[in-house]
């Protein structure tokens, strides 16, 4: 391990900005912070020396114990609707904003670290993290930027050298972690819920100059950062669907402004194709559900819309008219968006108006079968030459996809489009390696139990390039166990 200082040029732009906005704060001492995992390439991309950062010095530094130059440590303030009910204080209750560097290709980015003690805004919890749920989110977070889906990303886990007690003694760690921003919807709910309308103001404001900087001065900016969210958010949600990826916990303040997937609790992505698919052990009325997500993102947008209401207009009547005017324009987008993502998928380039009719016509035909989602849609191009059985037999009974799949293949030729540019085409969009939950498991166990970090790095491995079948790696392709599940995962960092 190296020894020379790890340099960060910061501009922080968020606590020279917005004082009032947070609480400045320091991560806890720890006897012995250690790195098990440092994602070189994204430090490179910082402008972060990886060979520096992987020190002593810099796992102090990315285990909360020690503030580098130029940082201005804080816990920043927010709000929440968390299961449909309104916490107006929630805020980083075991998390410090390290500070923003900008990267290489001249974006702000946060360095947040999850895990490093407790803060002011701590809600009776001990204000740590366990290793487990670090490499989770380490992992899913990679999983999902390689896929082509906008998400915050792990810089690094640090184990601290602590035991910290949950249903057992667990190893404490930190995971640090790399944003957009972290701007939440519940971000504005916290000073709307206290009347605070220049806050709110104020807040609105950076966000535009920060995320959509185009708007700023403009006339109608707030309608139109709203506007901006609400796609950015419909985008997202349409991503997830596509990969069969359930968040867990789509609570006001797990969702971002700048439209990046963030807050990786009790998330994993569905094996067999089910709208109903929930794994978070608290979720019981299954509100969270794979197939409810659109919904509940815009019942989230709503309540962005309601913090911005006084910004839009003078006349509160009128405001109430655009906010909900933008909100309607939800379903829209995100079908459009869904239904593009869709078409890709299944090897269609062109937009027919039956479409929305054929692809539901497809995921009734998936449903209750035990099919599993990652697969079909993997093996669907071998039956356009006419192998239908390495998909009909992923259907426990399969008389309804068999009636479909000669409908799909006169619409594939109808578009003449060259079979091999097709072929490749859908290889491209369909993942074959995926983070499946026995294997996650299987590399968090090893890790947690044995301090074997071979399994997460290996899986780490296989899911940077998720569309590229690779010899060798056909354990990481195959469905769960029949013995697996049912799959339940937990909140945990």
């Amino acid at each position: 391990m190296t020894h020379h200082t790890p340099d960060f040029t910061f501009d922080n732009s968020y606590a020279r900005e917005l004082d009032g906005f947070y609480v400045p704060w320091e991560g806890d001492k720890v006897p012995e912070p250690r790195i098990v995992l440092l994602n070189a390439e994204l430090a490179e991309a910082l402008n972060l020396d990886a060979d520096a950062l992987d020190s002593d010095e810099g796992a102090a530094i990315l285990a909360g114990a020690r503030a580098p130059d130029g940082a201005e440590t804080l816990a920043q303030a927010y709000a929440g609707h968390q299961f449909g009910g309104f916490s107006p204080r929630l805020g980083d209750g075991r998390a410090i904003l390290l500070g923003e560097v900008i990267d290489r290709d001249g974006n702000r980015r946060d360095l947040h670290l999850k895990g490093s003690g407790r803060t002011p805004f701590s809600r009776g919890g001990d204000g740590k993290a366990v290793l487990g749920p670090v490499l989770r989110e380490f992992v899913i977070g990679e999983a999902m930027h390689a896929l082509g889906i906008p998400t915050t990303r792990a810089l690094s886990a640090v184990t601290t050298g602590e035991t910290v007690w949950r249903e057992s003694a667990k190893p404490g760690a930190v995971l640090a972690r790399v944003a957009a921003s972290h701007l939440r919807v519940g971000t504005f709910q916290f000073f709307a819920a206290r009347g605070e309308r220049d806050r709110v103001r104020q807040l609105a404001e950076y966000a535009i100059a920060r995320h959509d900087p185009a708007l700023a001065g403009t006339d109608d900016r707030y309608l139109g950062f709203l506007r901006a969210v609400i796609r950015r958010q419909a985008t997202l949600i349409a991503q997830w669907m596509h990969v069969g990826f359930v968040h867990g916990v789509m609570n006001t303040d797990n969702m971002t402004i700048s439209g990046e997937t963030i807050d990786y609790g009790p998330c994993a992505f569905i094996d067999t194709f089910d709208a109903k698919a929930v794994f978070s052990s608290i979720d019981h009325g299954g509100r969270y559900a794979y197939g409810k997500q659109p919904v509940i993102a815009q019942w989230n947008l709503a309540r962005l819309a309601e913090t911005l209401v006084p910004l839009l207009h003078e006349d509160q009547e009128e405001a109430v008219r655009l906010a909900t005017e933008e909100l309607e324009e939800f379903p829209e987008i995100y079908s459009a968006q869904w239904l593009d993502g869709a078409r890709a998928k299944i090897g269609l380039t062109e937009g027919d108006d039956s479409d929305i009719g054929f692809v539901n016509a497809l995921y009734a035909a998936m449903s209750g079968q035990s099919v599993d989602h990652t697969l079909f849609f993997r093996h669907l191009p071998d039956a356009i030459a006419g192998d239908e059985t390495v998909v009909t037999d992923l259907f426990d009974d399969a008389s309804a996809i068999r009636e479909w799949l000669p409908h799909w293949r006169e619409r594939l030729a109808r578009e003449g489009r060259d079979p091999a540019d097709r072929r490749s085409a859908m290889a491209a969009v369909n993942p074959i390696y995926i983070p499946r939950n026995h294997k996650v498991e299987e590399a968090l166990t090893a890790a947690e139990t044995e301090g074997d970090m071979g399994p997460i790095t290996r899986l780490l491995e296989v899911l940077r390039a998720p569309y590229q079948e690779r010899a060798g790696l056909e354990d990481y392709a195959r469905p769960a166990p029949r013995d697996f599940g049912p799959y339940k995962t937990f909140c945990g960092t």
